[in-house]
């Protein structure tokens, strides 16, 4: 196991020494802070274990740097330090997350201990992650990264509708973060022990779109050797996402209202109907009042479906939620890639702030996970993120704003439509093939943007 990183934050330069000398005999890799702006600082760029942080400090005090800390990274554990013991500042201490109180003059003795069990606290909790990651479990568990205002009203609307059986419809741009939140939803409930079985209904051919949904019987059609589930029994008792929801063909669009309304399917082939207990979570990254505007979705499904609504905000308007997110990707890498990455340096963080992130969150995972393939160690600096380096089309992004209009992706899409015809000379055939589409959403597209 690597050495624990503890950062030890006190006013006192002698209370520093003292810790540093008796945490590096134990074996404790020390990191010391003056006050609470400095370890701040620290904590955005570098990982920690464990803090050791007195209270009562100038500026910033000890339980406003507490809340920071577990803002940014929930999973360092922190230790208060206090000369003048107060029950109520203890007690509001252990509620804001802190691991322990101590008082002084400090008991190293006492100290020690604390310190292993901290540190066994730690071992487990990376024992657990890495549990979970082997049966598939990652996801669900992950935590809602971000302290924003908008962050926060998203994690109470959870913490308000988990344990409903209310659908929940949630909006956001592609890399915001929507199945995680879905996942939240559904490990907050009453229904976590039970299946949550996410769709991405985008993937999924138009001609097997009901057998995937609702099974079928053996015989049903050529090619159905034996019965099959479907993803909407295989949630039964528990939750069924709904990614890309505005894909689905109108035909699927009815057939899920209707389970929506009598809680029963009837397999492909089959004369016989079966009760259903799920909770149905979607998401998109369209405007669904527009797409019935256009005649794309059912107005009845989306009322059924719109009873919670989630808008997830792009991270171009959270940027100050970044540090805090590299801090659980370098996290989540570590134990994948087997590394111990203890950061990244203020020049990396500073340009990362500085770009606009058009793909969301998970383009900044991915900046971080390249960085790994390549072999990042130490630190990642500027050089680990040749996307963001000088001359980059990041970087350029990053440094000066645009200066012509963006189009919107309406307009984006109907413009690359309209070329993609006009090369093919109005071969509908081969101009879906060449977008990557069926033939049957070229005619939505079509029939939506009113290009003949």
């Amino acid at each position: 196991m690597d050495r624990p990183r503890v950062l030890v934050v006190d006013d006192d330069p002698d209370i520093r020494g003292l810790l540093a000398d008796a945490l590096a005999q134990w074996g404790y890799e020390i990191v010391p802070a003056a006050d609470g702006v400095e370890a701040v600082a620290l904590v955005q760029h570098r990982l920690f274990d464990a803090a050791l942080v007195d209270i009562w400090m100038p500026g910033m005090d000890g339980l406003q740097l507490l809340e920071q800390i577990k803002h940014h990274d929930p999973t360092i554990e922190v230790v208060m330090m206090t000369g003048d013991p107060m029950v109520t500042t203890a007690v509001q201490a252990l509620k804001s997350g802190a691991y322990d109180y101590l008082v002084k003059p400090l008991n190293l003795d006492e100290l020690q201990h604390l310190m292993s069990q901290v540190v066994e606290k730690r071992f487990l909790s990376r024992e657990l992650s890495a549990l979970r990651r082997e049966l598939g479990e990652q996801l669900t568990v992950k935590e809602l990264v971000g302290a924003s205002p908008a962050m926060l009203q998203i994690k109470d609307v959870i913490a308000r509708v988990a344990d409903s059986d209310s659908p929940v419809l949630i909006e956001g741009e592609s890399g915001t973060g929507k199945e995680l939140v879905a996942a939240a939803i559904h490990r907050a409930s009453s229904r976590a022990r039970k299946p949550f079985v996410p769709v991405n209904c985008s993937a999924i051919p138009d001609e097997l779109m009901e057998s995937e949904f609702f099974g079928h019987v053996r015989g049903a059609f050529s090619g159905a050797v034996a019965d099959a589930l479907g993803l909407v029994r295989s949630a039964h008792g528990g939750s069924l996402f709904l990614d890309e929801v505005a894909e689905l063909t109108p035909a699927l669009q009815a057939k899920l209202l209707r389970v929506l309304q009598e809680k029963e399917i009837r397999p492909v082939g089959s004369t016989k109907t079966h009760s259903v207990d799920i909770r149905v979570i979607a998401a998109t990254n369209r405007d669904l009042e527009a797409a019935i505007a256009h005649g794309d979705f059912r107005q009845d499904l989306f009322y059924r479906l719109n009873v919670v609504r989630v808008t997830m905000p792009p991270l171009r308007e959270r940027l100050g939620e970044i540090p805090a997110l590299v801090t659980c990707f370098i996290r989540q890498l570590n134990e994948r890639f087997h590394r111990d990455v203890t950061g990244i340096t203020r020049e990396a963080l500073a340009r990362l702030m500085a770009y606009d992130f058009p793909g969301n969150v998970r383009e900044l995972e991915n900046f971080l996970e390249r960085a790994y393939a390549f072999g990042a160690r130490g630190e990642i600096t500027l050089a680990d993120l040749p996307a963001l380096g000088p001359g980059s089309p990041a970087a350029a992004t990053a440094a000066a704003p645009p200066e012509e209009p963006i189009p919107t992706l309406d307009e984006a899409e109907h413009a690359l439509i309209v070329r993609a015809l006009a090369r093919f000379r109005n071969n509908k055939d081969e101009t879906a093939r060449a977008l990557g589409l069926t033939i049957r959403t070229l005619y939505r597209r079509l029939k939506r943007y009113r290009i003949t």
